[in-house]
């Protein structure tokens, strides 16, 4: 039997993982607006990493555990509040105002955002491209704003709980990359889950008094969400980020938003509006030219 070839470079279970990241994230946008009503995005975020925590607690049973350095403490403490912590509470206040497949659209410039952050702070410099790709990106997140202002979004909130929850999403990955370099990655997740999890702990009271008057379905959405996109798919994430570079990794989440778009009109009947599909085109445009390298003579 021949041997299994990398694809593009990426050896196969590497790109298992990235598959089951993009799907179980995918997921996540369309079982969030489906038990948004229910819980508060606070209580939501809590009752998420409570149970994520709780699973990639177990998967660390008999491994063995590696003391971080104070410089890793810290990379993984902004890790665990900005990604887990923050980025879930403001996805799920945006989503109680904007339909999934929007969210994943504006949320999706993060892998711009990770480009200007590594050029800000980690010295790679920002090259034209990357310049222009960032500010094509942007105009698309106003196109989505300006497009989706009548409607369901009111006071345009649910474009900068997007903005606020891409912006610690790009955090936790330019923090996240570095203490993988040498601390396992399945440590540094459950670190990061615990740590957000008690950044979220003000919130237990909105999430007890969530549980209480939640349907059964929805507080099993909400398990479901610590579970798979959280405790599984932060798991697949961390394994192919400590194996590739974070930019190109980045680039994978392309086809989430589409894949959300689909997955909303299946579930919910719901569609973006035309501007705000226009908008995310230009969104993922502007992701795709920061991307492009300028020829070298």
């Amino acid at each position: 039997m021949p041997p299994v070839r990398p694809v593009g470079g990426i050896p196969p279970l590497v790109l298992l993982a990235i598959l089951v990241t993009i799907v179980a994230w995918a997921s996540a946008f369309i079982v969030i607006r489906g038990v948004g009503p229910h819980f508060s995005g606070g209580g939501l975020a809590l009752a998420r990493l409570l149970v994520g925590s709780l699973l990639l607690g177990l998967l660390l049973i008999g491994r063995r555990w590696v003391a971080p350095t104070r410089r890793e403490w810290m990379l993984i403490t902004g890790f665990g509040v900005a990604w887990f912590g923050v980025y879930n509470i403001a996805l799920n206040i945006a989503e109680q105002t904007l339909d999934a497949g929007t969210t994943a659209m504006i949320v999706n410039i993060g892998p711009v955002l990770i480009a200007l952050g590594a050029g800000l702070f980690l010295g790679e410099g920002i090259s034209r491209w990357l310049a222009i790709g960032a500010g094509v990106a942007f105009s698309g997140v106003l196109m989505i704003g300006l497009g989706s202002g009548g409607g369901s979004l009111g006071d345009g909130s649910g474009v900068l709980w997007c903005l606020a929850a891409a912006v610690t999403y790009a955090i936790g990955v330019l923090l996240q990359k570095p203490a993988l370099r040498r601390l396992p990655a399945a440590q540094v997740t459950w670190l990061g889950c615990t740590i957000g999890a008690v950044a979220c702990l003000p919130f237990v009271g909105q999430l007890a008094a969530d549980v209480r008057d939640a349907p059964a379905s929805a507080v099993a959405g909400a398990v479901y969400l610590g579970a798979v996109p959280t405790a599984l798919a932060f798991s697949t994430w961390a394994y192919a980020l400590s194996r590739m570079p974070a930019g190109q990794l980045g680039i994978s989440t392309y086809v989430v938003p589409p894949l959300v778009i689909v997955l909303g009109f299946l579930v919910f009947a719901e569609v973006p509006t035309v501007p705000a599909i226009v908008g995310g085109g230009v969104c993922l445009a502007g992701v795709g030219l920061s991307r492009r390298r300028s020829r070298v003579r």
